[in-house]
């Protein structure tokens, strides 16, 4: 425990006590646990403004917390063209990163022609492969099925998944997307946190109202006041989900509110297009960042971003 002295003139002083709070999981620098200020009992009377926002700001910090993210197109494990499967060396560059929470998109559920064909294939579906020990909870949404297997969206998590649901927004043809929607419980805190896997459609009239389907989603199955972390594979090489989301669900791009523009991500090697996106609501998005080409553009064709998200 360490104590605070703040001096105020003609006030008095007021001292603040701060104990660390670490509860499972959870980075040790992402919560702190702040008592009530300490008046000192020979000091004369504080005046009640001052007091008044010294609680505030307490219970401000007290109540917030950040959350690490990071979204990737893993391309189900193999380099651009398929060339060759990098799955155990994307697991280790994606642990580098240290998230607490992990969006991927084109992630594979199984495939067993690869299982026979390619050396190293794991036994297990890429999302628990890459999961492993270091993220406890994850959620795998099925979006295309074939012949030989069947890919999607997941989340990693290293915060309880109380539910998950994997919405179908499929429009026509045979492109099948969806919206893989977790709520996360953080360790001793009540707030529940809404994570959403996106991986919207090629076609710009599918992602319009993919888009539309997302916003309803949030409108109607999330509380108004509950933080929402909407990422992942836009396909918006056009830039419309800004707008379309702020509108219909109150959310905001973190590299937009940080440096006035979305973050180039494809191709990975030499990006142009800003595809991949990190959009909040009730949150604030601090350092977002673009992973650097090494070594993320071998093992992707998309560029992954990562930010820390506080709630």
């Amino acid at each position: 425990m360490s104590l605070l002295s703040y001096s105020f003139p003609d006030h008095g002083r007021v001292t603040i006590s701060l104990c660390p709070f670490r509860p499972p999981m959870l980075p040790t620098e992402s919560l702190i646990q702040v008592s009530a200020p300490v008046i000192e009992p020979n000091a004369p009377g504080a005046d009640a403004d001052v007091l008044a926002e010294t609680r505030e700001a307490i219970a401000t910090a007290a109540l917030s917390f950040s959350i690490k993210v990071l979204t990737v197109n893993i391309h189900k494990g193999f380099t651009f063209f398929n060339r060759k499967f990098i799955l155990h060396e994307l697991r280790e560059a994606v642990r580098t990163v240290g998230a607490d929470v992990v969006f991927l998109q084109e992630v594979t559920g199984t495939h067993a022609r690869h299982e026979n064909k390619v050396a190293n294939y794991p036994a297990t579906p890429h999302y628990e492969f890459l999961a492993d020990s270091i993220w406890p909870q994850f959620a795998y949404g099925r979006n295309a099925v074939y012949t030989n297997g069947h890919h999607g969206n997941a989340v990693l998590s290293k915060f309880p998944i109380v539910s998950f649901e994997n919405r179908d927004v499929s429009i026509s043809g045979p492109e099948r997307r969806g919206l893989l929607h977790c709520v996360l419980q953080i360790p001793g805190r009540e707030t529940t946190v809404h994570a959403i896997c996106v991986h919207l459609g090629l076609a710009e009239s599918h992602r319009l109202k993919q888009l539309h389907m997302l916003c309803d989603m949030v409108h109607k199955d999330i509380a108004p006041s509950a933080p929402v972390i909407v990422a992942g594979d836009f396909n918006d090489w056009r830039l419309r989900a800004h707008d379309v989301l702020k509108q219909g669900a109150g959310m905001h791009e973190v590299f937009v509110q940080a440096t006035g523009k979305a973050a180039r991500t494809f191709p990975a090697r030499f990006p142009v297009l800003r595809l991949d996106r990190i959009y909040v609501r009730n949150a604030i998005g601090h350092a977002p960042v673009v992973l650097p080409p090494k070594p993320w553009s071998h093992l992707s064709d998309h560029a992954p971003l990562a930010a820390e998200i506080e709630i």
